[in-house]
């Protein structure tokens, strides 16, 4: 299941959001959209996972929580990630 999370922080990392969803199962891919000229996080990103179970529960749990002082909104996507 593709899941895209919104209201990131510029300086969260692919490796942080990683090990964020890590806690409810395998992470098969993880992508913080950035910005072509600055280089920046446009500050939302996508996570694939393929168990749609864990990925389920890793929206529910995570929708609304801060993270690096940014409350994140979660939710499945239609992207891939």
């Amino acid at each position: 299941m593709n899941i895209i999370i919104l209201n990131l922080s510029r300086e969260t990392s692919e490796k942080e959001l990683t090990e964020l969803f890590l806690t409810y199962g395998p992470v098969e891919s993880c992508n913080i959209v950035m910005d072509k000229q600055s280089g920046q996080s446009k500050g939302f990103g996508f996570v694939k996972m393929m168990d749609e179970d864990e990925a389920e529960a890793a929206i529910i749990s995570l929708h609304g929580t801060e993270l690096s002082g940014y409350k994140i909104r979660v939710k499945a996507s239609t992207k891939t990630a």
